[in-house]
């Protein structure tokens, strides 16, 4: 693996999680799978290493804030590479619920909420995506009435990660459909409030390990001082947070990419026919060659976009180039690993059966591929104007 002129610190970050992938997330993988449930070992693990707070202020209980996206980036592929579904409830908590409330949360906010979140103590969850919503994440249905100080949420939720674990929740809402987008509006949901309910969704064909749920709101209330940012504004935080976040998921998909070919190329070795490891034949080279140049190509795009997130300059394009490439690389690459396993990989006890499960939705959430191919064709478009 080629380091991308990686500095010191980002190498011991590198090895760090490596190391406990290696020891502790790829051995109960497996296990956390078939079980379908939250693996509270692995969410320890991650906080241990400090991989909760990885780009929040020290101040507030952080790893760091320099060169947040590119460690967050080289965690999250680490991370992917040892257990997909680990990788997921960490990047929900991570580039979702907690850099929200970082980057939009006034300074009381970030005080009372981010140190539990950024040491691992407490979750984060949040809640866009609706059940008629998807892609147009503009048309939301749930609302935000205020009375007497105190905003009453009543809607619901979908697909969401972490929700029936969550210590906090962030979840947008529109005041006022009329308003479209303008009208939808911030906030931060605690646990255990009354009229809130979190269902966990069952049946996944992937990423089993992490929580997934629906989420009710019944005239659920939240205070005042739970107001992210200004009212109306909900929705552009909504999409910064995202553009952002691409970034982390093209390194998840990297890491399951990386951990695919790794599966491949030990399979290959090790398995015979026509009296020599099938290694040895070029249509196996080949797609190893195949295989191995694309995981390069998609952590190069990845990483480019991370550098330029934390230098301050334009990387929105970059990320959605990146996470488009990414995602399709690693559904395409496992199912080449599958296909190298021959019969074999086609059971559970073969990682690679897992790894092309947990692939497919990658090109689905945080924006499908056919999203960031508009995306990436209207910035296109502007560059070259007739």
């Amino acid at each position: 693996m080629a380091d991308l002129l990686l500095t010191e610190e980002e190498r011991m970050l590198q090895n760090l999680v490596r190391d406990f992938a290696d020891r502790e997330l790829m051995p109960r993988a497996r296990q956390v799978d078939e079980k379908e449930a939250f693996s509270w070992e692995n969410w320890e693990g991650m906080a241990r290493l400090g991989l909760t707070g990885i780009g929040i202020d020290p101040k507030y209980g952080g790893s760091g804030s320099g060169g947040g996206y590119r460690q967050m980036a080289i965690a999250a592929e680490e991370v992917a590479r040892g257990d997909a579904a680990a990788s997921v409830s960490l990047i929900a908590h991570l580039s979702l619920g907690t850099t929200t409330i970082y980057r939009f949360g006034n300074e009381e906010q970030q005080q009372r909420l981010i140190p539990s979140l950024a040491s691992g103590q407490g979750i984060a969850a949040w809640a866009l995506t609706e059940p008629g919503g998807g892609s147009d994440a503009a048309a939301l249905r749930t609302t935000a009435t205020q009375r007497d100080g105190i905003y009453y949420l009543n809607g619901s939720k979908m697909f969401i990660t972490n929700a029936d674990v969550a210590e906090s929740m962030v979840v947008f809402a529109t005041q006022d459909r009329s308003q479209g987008y303008r009208g939808i509006s911030a906030f931060v949901v605690p646990k255990g409030t009354p009229g809130l309910k979190a269902n966990p969704m069952h049946g996944k064909m992937g990423m089993r390990g992490s929580s997934t749920c629906e989420v009710v709101f019944q005239d659920t209330p939240v205070p005042a001082e739970n107001l992210l940012g200004e009212e109306g504004r909900g929705f552009r935080y909504a999409m910064e947070i995202l553009d952002s976040s691409r970034i982390i998921i093209a390194a998840q998909c990297v890491g399951i990419g990386q951990a695919a070919l790794e599966a491949a190329v030990r399979y290959a070795q090790q398995r015979e026919s026509f009296g020599k490891p099938i290694a040895q034949h070029q249509a196996i080279q080949f797609m190893l060659a195949d295989m191995a140049t694309e995981v390069y190509a998609a952590r190069v795009a990845t990483m480019n976009a991370a550098t330029l997130k934390d230098q301050g300059h334009p990387f929105v394009n970059e990320a959605s180039m990146a996470k488009l490439i990414a995602s399709e690389m690693c559904v395409k690459v496992s199912s080449q690993a599958l296909q190298i396993h021959g019969g074999y990989g086609y059971f559970k006890e073969a990682p690679v059966e897992r790894l092309f499960r947990d692939a497919r939705v990658t090109t689905i959430y945080e924006g499908t591929s056919e999203v960031q191919r508009l995306l990436i064709a209207r910035q296109v478009l502007t560059q070259y104007p007739l």
